[in-house]
């Protein structure tokens, strides 16, 4: 596995794979990397002949007060794990390689609708800013096909709409989330809990299995649903930020007569935010 650091040696490194034929497949990641994103990797290189992965802690995605300073940069260890995961290329610029002329004039990508609500309210310029990086990314990989998580469901919708939108020739596919064996969705963030927060922590994805079978076994007063939950999150010391249900391609608020629902979550444990969905399609067999 090579690493490169500017976009010059990027788009010649993928150059020479597409010339020896070879399908390009892409994951972008801020780094601090996990079995979550080891499956992505994993996934990409079973579907493609040359797997590139970006690590870049994106600054726009992140507002005031946020933990972009402390975001844990961890590249010796990433490089390991990815080598191991089969990935071929590692992109992993500086700020100034990637917004070059600085960020205050920078051009945007904003995708509406699908960026409102759930964490876009929570986080505004969030969505922005991540449309606008992964445009930018997928400018100069220009893959064949690219693999996000679906822990980040609204983040996969966006990135989606924006691919759809824009007639990129891009392939993208979400890989299932990657949970601890007590539940807990795998995130970089994880580790900011204490022991005893960890311990706390799996409440999040109960909660949103204590739903999921409550509409299985054919409840439908969503409200009712949801307010019993964060009664719940808050009893274990959770303080809950969002938690509904959607209409899973839409994301629009989920109606009884809806069939493809997603139930997603934000909570605050401490300062640490967590957040999860569980999709769950009523026609599926």
């Amino acid at each position: 596995m090579n690493t490169v650091k500017t976009v010059r040696e990027l788009r010649a490194a993928v150059a020479r794979a597409r010339s020896e034929g070879k399908r390009i497949a892409f994951v972008p990641t801020m780094g601090n990397l996990h079995s979550g994103h080891v499956a992505l990797v994993t996934k990409a290189a079973q579907r493609a002949d040359f797997v590139v992965t970006s690590i870049f802690v994106n600054p726009l995605q992140f507002g005031a007060g946020e933990d972009l300073d402390k975001y844990p940069r961890t590249l010796a260890a990433d490089q390991e794990k990815l080598l191991q995961a089969g990935c071929h290329l590692l992109f992993a610029p500086s700020v100034e390689e990637m917004y070059p002329d600085g960020m205050a004039g920078q051009t945007r990508v904003s995708v509406p609708q699908l960026s409102e609500g759930l964490c876009g309210a929570s986080r505004p310029g969030h969505f922005e800013g991540v449309a606008t990086v992964v445009s930018k990314l997928f400018n100069m990989v220009q893959p064949d096909l690219a693999v996000f998580g679906q822990k980040d469901f609204q983040q996969l919708a966006v990135i989606r709409a924006l691919v759809h939108d824009l007639n990129m020739p891009i392939q993208i596919i979400g890989e299932p989330t990657v949970r601890a064996e007590d539940g807990l969705a795998l995130s970089s963030r994880n580790g900011f809990l204490s022991p005893e927060q960890r311990a706390v922590a799996p409440v999040v994805y109960r909660s949103l299995s204590c739903i999921a079978e409550a509409i299985r076994q054919g409840q439908r007063d969503f409200p009712a649903l949801v307010a019993e939950q964060v009664t719940q999150l808050e009893a274990a010391g959770l303080r809950p930020d969002y938690l509904e249900i959607r209409q899973a391609r839409t994301l629009r608020p989920a109606t009884p007569e809806d069939r493809d629902l997603v139930i997603l979550v934000a909570a605050f444990l401490g300062t640490t935010r967590l957040i999860d969905n569980l999709h769950l399609d009523l026609d599926a067999a």
